[in-house]
């Protein structure tokens, strides 16, 4: 998968509840009820079948983004910390 490498499995999941899943849900779910709103449809009781996909849907987007922003912020501590192991000159602790 070119969204996210296989070197991202060894890092943990998640949480299925995330900020990203439940902001990108509920924007799937209002999105379903403005598309019932802009075509004069009882808002809340047409297309329920719709809402519950496109809050699955918001919920799906949001999971991998934040799983995606959690291996690039990873990634990135790795690099960092394997150039502080490089050149420990650079960094070293004052001791008093």
């Amino acid at each position: 998968m070119a969204f996210l490498p296989d070197e991202s499995r060894s890092l943990p999941p998640p949480p299925l509840l995330n900020k990203g899943s439940v902001w990108l849900g509920f924007a799937g779910w209002m999105s379903a009820l403005l598309d019932n709103a802009f075509n004069q449809r009882p808002i809340f009781r047409a297309g329920v079948h719709r809402q519950i996909l496109f809050a699955t849907v918001g919920c799906f987007v949001g999971y991998q983004l934040v799983k995606r922003a959690e291996y690039m912020h990873a990634k990135v501590d790795r690099e960092l910390f394997e150039y502080i192991r490089h050149h420990p000159v650079d960094f070293h602790t004052a001791t008093g």
